[in-house]
């Protein structure tokens, strides 16, 4: 990717980060850039907000699909986007690749924070065990201590993608469509069984429409700290009841992906209740929804 195309990327971000208020750092979006700068021509390129509280004032950034050869983590060490840890966060990663195929990564950065996260996504028409993702020694424990729950519902050997949130240590679990635990009586059974707060309509009628779910999970607690539904829509605004209005007006006015399906996920938590992200594309690759409907392929924490 030229300078020049990377000075374009970043005025992008600029652009879409004015629609929301939020004030893109420079210091923080120009570093990962130029450290991923190799990978991002065969990269779907996604701006994502969120309605939540947790995630006010900031404008997250998604790479999906770089090069399975590529270690996003060490990129991101090597380049000083992040400090080094000891904690079992740091080494998920490496941990999975070295037991699992891993045919694509993504990473995830905010303009305010910098980077994130980490998406290591397993071949489509490949899905894998949970048991034996239970067994990586640096997995939660939290994960071996729900396998009866995942169990219960069919989840066993679903497994599409791992995401790894360095900054809050969380990991999130993908799973491929199960079309019966979309239905309303299931999701608010598996609900229910994770001690979440009842689902709204809105969330029901969601998840009839989404195409997976995942769930996060963290080295500090047994639960399943959030479950999430994801969606692709052509009009957000058609899944949700109302969003508030600089999301709207982000939705409105963002010139990038407008003849392009939205990414929408509905979230819930003990703590923050039900939350929405909305994803817009600025570089679309048609492979990547094929991807998405075996591996759910986003976001969100």
């Amino acid at each position: 990717m030229s300078g020049t195309a990377v000075e374009k990327l970043y005025s992008a971000i600029e652009e879409t980060a004015g629609l929301l208020d939020v004030t893109c750092s420079r210091d923080k979006v120009w570093p990962v850039l130029a450290s991923f700068e190799d990978a991002i021509p065969q990269a779907a390129i996604l701006f994502r907000v969120a309605t939540d509280k947790r995630h006010a004032g900031e404008l997250n950034l998604h790479f999906m699909m770089l090069p399975g050869d590529v270690d996003p983590y060490a990129l991101a060490l090597s380049n000083d986007l992040m400090a080094k840890t000891e904690h079992p966060v740091g080494s998920l990663l490496s941990d999975i690749a070295e037991r699992f195929p891993v045919e694509s990564y993504g990473i995830d950065f905010g303009v305010v924070k910098g980077f994130q996260k980490t998406w290591s996504c397993f071949p489509g028409n490949s899905m894998q065990s949970l048991s034996k993702l239970a067994e990586v020694p640096s997995v939660p424990s939290s994960l071996a201590g729900n396998l009866d729950f995942f169990s219960r519902y069919g989840l066993d050997e679903n497994v599409t993608l791992v995401g790894i949130d360095f900054e809050h240590r969380t990991m999130n679990v993908y799973f491929g469509e199960v079309a019966e635990l979309l239905e309303p009586d299931a999701v608010k059974s598996m609900l229910r069984d994770l001690e979440m707060p009842e689902p709204s309509e809105q969330l029901l009628n969601f998840a009839k429409q989404s195409f997976g779910f995942y769930a996060t999970l963290s080295w500090d607690s047994p639960r399943i700290e959030r479950f999430c539904y994801a969606a692709i829509a052509p009009d957000p605004m058609a899944l949700l009841d109302q969003v508030e209005p600089k999301i709207e007006h982000f939705l409105k006015t963002v010139p990038y992906g407008v003849d392009d399906p939205k990414a929408v996920y509905a979230a819930t938590s003990p703590n923050d209740g039900e939350f929405y992200k909305i994803q817009s594309y600025y570089q679309w690759r048609p492979r990547l929804v094929n991807h998405m409907h075996t591996s759910v392929s986003d976001s969100g924490e």
